[in-house]
């Protein structure tokens, strides 16, 4: 398999099945392009991918071109690694809460995009006030309900695809403490980037 990638500190949509295709242990080439050149990143991406956009997973004459749908690809591949939950209720759950990071929190994304490489202090507008409050109220609930130690219980798809938001809180100096967090979302928080193959990752971003 051939994992195409975007630059590793900005990537957030390939950090997501870069993550579950580590947790698999299958072995696969990695294909990382230069994002934010315009054009010659388009042409670049467009000779491994319909979409012209990282990321995209080859294998053979296969090519999936969405992070959620590699990360479901690689779940019905892998079913010895459990990338979803057992349970087929906390099954429902993270694929409810992946689902709502794929679609959701645009002012987040927009206003405080990853960057591996900063740590600066940021003055959130409304709007992304708005959904860090509401992806600590998700991540509280989840956590109860399922009791830890990640999202759902044991690492899942759904915690690859906040990875990416908790590179940002700390990137940007979000203390979930003001947003309701008494505790539990916080330390999930750090967590996610305690886990071998995030530090792996940042490592070579």
């Amino acid at each position: 398999m051939e994992l195409v990638i975007g630059t590793k500190k900005w990537s957030t949509w390939s950090l997501r099945p870069w993550l579950a295709l580590k947790r698999t242990g299958a072995p696969f080439k990695e294909i990382e392009i230069e994002l934010r050149r315009g054009d010659a990143t388009e042409a670049d991406i467009a000779k491994h991918s319909p979409s012209k956009l990282a990321p995209a997973l080859k294998d053979g004459d296969l090519v999936v071109w969405d992070s959620l749908a590699i990360c479901e690809y690689l779940a019905e591949k892998f079913p010895e690694a459990k990338l979803w939950p057992e349970d087929p209720e906390l099954r429902a759950l993270a694929r409810s809460a992946a689902a709502e990071m794929h679609s959701g929190f645009s002012s987040l994304r927009g206003e405080c995009p990853m960057d591996l490489g900063l740590i600066k202090h940021a003055d959130l507008s409304e709007a992304t006030q708005k959904d860090v409050r509401k992806i600590t109220e998700r991540w509280n609930q989840l956590l109860k309900r399922s009791g830890g130690p990640f999202l759902l219980g044991e690492w899942s798809i759904a915690d690859a695809f906040y990875t990416p938001v908790a590179t940002r809180f700390r990137t940007y100096g979000v203390h979930l403490s003001d947003y309701g967090d008494t505790g539990a979302a916080g330390a999930y928080c750090e967590r996610l980037l305690e886990t071998p193959e995030f530090l792996a990752w940042e490592a070579a971003a």
